[in-house]
C-alpha cells in the first residue's frame, strides 16, 4: 500500500530527530509553505514535502525562500518524482531557485555523512569541479589549458571556467580524472549557509528562463514602514501596534504564523479567534523553540486561558498596554511555557 503524505512526514520527521534536529511539525496548519522546521546546533531548517516536485510554483518558492531569508534558515524540498520520473538518489534538482532532493539522497546525508555530488541542469546531470584543485593539477603537471581541454573534448574556454568553479557534465569530469588519476569534484553540501547550494554549469551561467529571483528590501533603522494591509482589521490593527513598539514587522502568507518580526530576538505572532488560537498553539509554540525566539497569539475577544500548549495569548487590550518590544518581551517570556 502506498504510504500517505502524512506517513511520510512522519518518517522524514523521525529521520530528522534520529540526526540530532529539533523538529517542530506545520505541516497540519493549513496553508503553509513548509512542513516541518528542524535545528541542528547553528543549522535551521525549512523543510518542504512533495511527491511530485512539478507542483511547485513560482509563488510558492519565492515564499518560502522569503522565509528562508527572515529566519534565516536554509530551505529544502524532499521530493519524489517530476512528472512520471523517480528523482535520482544522489542528485540534487532545482525549481525556481530551491534545492531538492529524494529521500534516500537525504537519508545517506544525515545518516551517513554522505553528500550528493550530482546536480540536475537544464543541460544534463552536472558535478562541480575544485577549481582551485583542477588548477593545481593542471600548472603541477605543465599541462597547458589547451591540452588539457583536448583530453576532455572540451574548449579552452571551458576549461577556464572548471577552474573558476563551474560544474561540467559527468562524461567530461570522467575524462578528466581518468587523465589526472584524482578526483576533482567537490561535494553539495545540504545545509550550507542559506545561499543557493547548487552550482550553475559552465554552459548556462545564468538561471534558466523562468526560475524566479527573490529580491528583499530592507528599511533602514528608525525610518517610518507602511506596512501592506490584509484586508482584516483585526489583523492589520495587531500589525500595527507591533511596528509601533519598534518591532520590524513582515507580514507572512501561507505560514502558520500572519507575521514575522524580529528586534532582534524573533517573534511569530499568529492573529484571529480563540479556536484558531487552540488549533495552532502547539505548532507556534514549537516553532518558537526551534526557531530560539518567541511566538504570541492575539485574539480580541476575552480569555481565561493566558497560555496554550506554551504559546502566551493575548488580547488586542492586553497588547495595547505595552509601552516597547523589550516590554513585551519581559511577558511573553514570563507566560512561556519551560
Amino acid at each position: 500500500m502506498p504510504r500517505t503524505r502524512e506517513r511520510w512526514i512522519e518518517q522524514i520527521r523521525d529521520l530528522l530527530s534520529r540526526a540530532g534536529f529539533y523538529v517542530a511539525d506545520s505541516h497540519g496548519v493549513r496553508p503553509s509553505s513548509f512542513d516541518l522546521a528542524a535545528r541542528r546546533d547553528a543549522t535551521l531548517l525549512l523543510l518542504k514535502v512533495l511527491k511530485n516536485i512539478d507542483a511547485l510554483d513560482a509563488e510558492e518558492a519565492g515564499r518560502l525562500l522569503e522565509l528562508g531569508r527572515l529566519f534565516p534558515a536554509t530551505v529544502l524540498i524532499l521530493g519524489q518524482a517530476s512528472g512520471a520520473s523517480e528523482l535520482e538518489p544522489g542528485v540534487v534538482y532545482t525549481r525556481y531557485g530551491v534545492p531538492i532532493v529524494n529521500e534516500e539522497t537525504l537519508r545517506e546525508y544525515l545518516e551517513e555523512g554522505v553528500p550528493p555530488f550530482l546536480y540536475a541542469s537544464p543541460g544534463g546531470t552536472f558535478a562541480r569541479i575544485s577549481g582551485e584543485k583542477l588548477r593545481e593539477l593542471r600548472t603541477g603537471r605543465g599541462l597547458s589549458l589547451g591540452t588539457l581541454a583536448s583530453i576532455a573534448g572540451v574548449s579552452r574556454r571551458a576549461i577556464q571556467l572548471y577552474e573558476e568553479g563551474a560544474g561540467a557534465e559527468i562524461d567530461v569530469i570522467e575524462r578528466i580524472e581518468t587523465f589526472l588519476g584524482e578526483p576533482i569534484v567537490s561535494p553539495i553540501l545540504l545545509f550550507e549557509t542559506r545561499r543557493t547550494v547548487v552550482p550553475r554549469d559552465a554552459a548556462a551561467r545564468e538561471p534558466p528562463e523562468g526560475e524566479a529571483r527573490v529580491e528583499s528590501g530592507s528599511v533602514s533603522e528608525g525610518a517610518p514602514r507602511r506596512l501592506p494591509r490584509t484586508g482584516d482589521a483585526l489583523r492589520d490593527g495587531v500589525l500595527d501596534q507591533l511596528s509601533g513598539l519598534g518591532l520590524e514587522v513582515t507580514v507572512t502568507v501561507r505560514a502558520p504564523f500572519d507575521a514575522f518580526s524580529r528586534a532582534p530576538q524573533i517573534l511569530l505572532t499568529g492573529v484571529g479567534s480563540l479556536r484558531t488560537a487552540v488549533h495552532r498553539a502547539e505548532v507556534l509554540y514549537e516553532l518558537s523553540r526551534v526557531a530560539e525566539g518567541h511566538a504570541m497569539f492575539v485574539v480580541a475577544e476575552n480569555v481565561h486561558r493566558p497560555v496554550i500548549d506554551g504559546l502566551p495569548i493575548l488580547t488586542v487590550r492586553e497588547l495595547r498596554r505595552h509601552r516597547d518590544r523589550d516590554d513585551l518581551f519581559d511577558e511573553l517570556s514570563e507566560r512561556e511555557g519551560p
